[in-house]
């Protein structure tokens, strides 16, 4: 969900030269090409807009050219929406799907803090780009993860889970 910590946690395995692409960032580049401010309500609009004409899964496909350009044994896709964007890599890689989970109250805290042009205004803009969250399907999402990281404390401590999630992935990539 929106300010859990994916980017935090996507830091992480950057650090450790695993290459990292964003859904967020597929949608701010069809924005610009656009000419879109970056709002909130535009990139919400356009998140749904590109999945309604293109399928559940066309974040996750504009990704995979990215990817194969990449030379790497792993790589991350942070901000998958559904699980039709899962299946759609699925069909090139093996996926591990990583959920971060952090209360609502956490959350909109972070989000406050971040700055962005599209930080919600209020506790009701919160709300709404949650409904639109869950209403692509990340709450099955989050409930199939093949692993779970919590991110109630501080970034250190989402950082060191964060570390021991991914030491357990590539050590088991064999039984996975």
């Amino acid at each position: 969900m929106p300010g859990a910590g994916k980017s935090l946690a996507s830091s992480v395995m950057k650090s450790r030269g695993i290459p990292v692409f964003v859904s967020g960032d597929i949608i701010r580049a069809e924005a610009l090409k656009r000419k879109l401010d970056f709002t909130r309500k535009n990139l919400g609009e356009l998140m749904l807009k590109i999945r309604k004409e293109e399928g559940m899964g066309a974040i996750a496909k504009r990704v995979v050219p990215l990817v194969e350009k990449e030379d790497a044994e792993f790589v991350v896709y942070e901000g998958a929406r559904s699980v039709e964007e899962v299946d759609e890599l699925r069909r090139k890689y093996r996926v591990i799907l990583i959920a971060i989970n952090a209360s609502p109250q956490a959350r909109f805290k972070r989000l406050q803090r971040r700055g962005r042009s599209d930080k919600p205004r209020g506790w009701a803009d919160f709300e709404e780009r949650d409904s639109r969250e869950l209403g692509v399907g990340i709450a099955k999402l989050i409930a199939l993860a093949d692993r779970t990281v919590e991110n109630e404390d501080s970034k250190d401590d989402l950082k060191r889970r964060t570390r021991r999630v991914l030491q357990v992935v590539q050590k088991r990539k064999k039984f996975w």
